[in-house]
């Protein structure tokens, strides 16, 4: 017998990373002989009401999923056991290559609802087998950059630290997560595996257990400051205030020799505690040692911080930030919109398709702010920057599919800038920024809903 697969998705994992019925649809596209290209569109239907745009993430993972690929021979001994597919089918598929393009927004750059992400331009069976893992990966990575943007904006420059790694749902997660916060401008993770992968900084202090495991709080903060002088000290384990005056107590017993760069609150009452420690480490001479705060943190919560004037530098964000109770899940999709040249389309009641290739026009105004979108057919000429670029050509990257980390989270820097004040705040913006369904496209979406079901 074959040894058993590893939990663990791998590159060699990939090709059976998607739902059954992805494959059954691929053998039945060959049956019939249907091979002709297709267009989908990666898209969010509508933005969750607590946010006022999405930044779009999870690119770079999509490319690299289309050139690796492939159906390995254990993959295909296990689909032949399944009774569902015949040999015809399987030999197809050991020689399976993605051959289609890949239009798309670079990572970082702000989206609103019904603009495609993305848009699969492929051989229908190619594009189909896409749709999961394209899916899931920008799904998430796009919901945790545009909470994490939320976050960096209500620090008001104020550095934040990706603290949420144990938390996070699995492995995968908590790697992309560290990965879509760096884009969104978080300053560092705790996350060691994300430092030596994507080259992201990475931060921590220490944890209550290691203060709870000494009789004394100040043998423990002795202790750690012995191996790293210019550690944070967590002072909350029993009394905050107690725990700052032990660290005032182990800075008179170093003298010159106390390096350590701060303390750490993470419960109670954040702002107060904020204020009487850094009176308290002002009187001993300790102006130097700052205030890094967490423990339940959002961007509602570090604008009130940060609104208080509290004497903080940094924040420690976790769960709130990768697994947002606000808008956990968005109401994303993965569409056929053409087929052998023609517009497709669905008629199902709240889940209109607009029909087509396309390309998004961001316009601005007077005061060289981002204005309005337009989304046109791709073919169509407007005023405005147009954002999808061509990213994959023929299987194989573009030089626009081969932006780095660090451009990805300059372009978010950049092009979050450029957004109206109201439309960055993290309260609803009113108006919502405003998107545009082009004459032409709205007249080919009524065209193809005359006609559909038809043919």
């Amino acid at each position: 017998m074959p040894p058993p697969r590893s939990p663990w998705v791998t590159d060699r994992d990939l090709a059976l990373f998607t739902d059954l019925y992805e494959l059954k649809m691929m053998r039945a596209y060959r049956r019939e002989g249907m091979g002709e290209t297709a267009v989908f569109d990666l898209y969010v239907r509508e933005l969750p009401e607590s946010r006022n745009y999405l930044l779009a993430c999870g690119l770079e993972d999509v490319l690299h999923y289309l050139e690796t690929v492939r159906f390995h021979p254990e993959d295909l001994a296990y689909l032949a056991a399944t009774g569902a597919f015949d040999d015809d089918f399987l030999a197809w598929l050991e020689s399976f290559r993605f051959t289609g393009d890949v239009w798309a927004l670079p990572e970082g750059t702000p989206v609103f609802a019904d603009e495609p992400l993305l848009e699969v331009v492929a051989p229908v069976p190619e594009a189909q087998l896409a749709e999961t893992f394209l899916m899931s990966q920008v799904h998430f990575q796009t919901v945790a950059a545009s909470k994490a943007v939320r976050v960096v904006h209500a620090a008001g420059g104020i550095p934040v630290v990706d603290f949420g790694l144990r938390r996070y749902y699995g492995t995968d997660a908590g790697m992309k997560a560290a990965r879509a916060f760096h884009v969104a401008g978080v300053a560092s993770t705790s996350n060691v595996l994300a430092g030596a992968v994507y080259g992201i900084p990475i931060a921590g202090t220490m944890a209550h257990s290691f203060v709870q495991a000494f009789d004394e709080e100040i043998d423990s903060f002795r202790a750690f400051a012995g191996v790293y002088p210019d550690t944070i000290l967590l002072v909350d384990t029993y009394d905050t205030i107690e725990g700052v005056e032990k660290v005032v107590e182990l800075a008179r017993e170093l003298g010159e020799e106390f390096r350590v760069s701060g303390i750490r609150i993470d419960s109670g009452d954040l702002v107060a505690l904020s204020f009487r420690a850094r009176e308290i480490l002002d009187a001993a001479g300790l102006d130097r040692v700052g205030i890094f705060l967490s423990g339940g943190l959002d961007e509602h919560r570090v604008a009130e911080v940060v609104e208080s004037g509290a004497p903080v530098v940094g924040f420690g964000v976790g769960t709130r930030m990768g697994i947002p109770p606000d808008a956990s899940a968005l109401e994303i999709a993965y569409k056929l919109v053409s087929y052998g040249g023609e517009g497709r389309l669905k008629l199902s009641p709240g889940k209109p398709i607009l029909p087509g290739r396309k390309q998004v026009f961001r316009l601005e105004g007077p005061d060289g702010r981002a204005a309005r979108d337009v989304v046109a057919l791709h073919d169509e000429e407007h005023e405005g920057e147009p954002l999808l670029a061509l990213v994959m050509e023929g299987g194989a990257r573009t030089a626009a599919g081969r932006s780095t980390l660090e451009e990805a989270r300059r372009r978010a820097a950049r092009e979050i800038a450029r957004l109206p004040d109201r439309v960055r705040a993290i309260e609803p913006a009113a108006p919502p920024y405003t998107v545009e369904i082009s004459e032409r496209l709205r007249a080919a979406q009524r065209e193809v809903a005359r006609t559909a079901g038809s043919r």
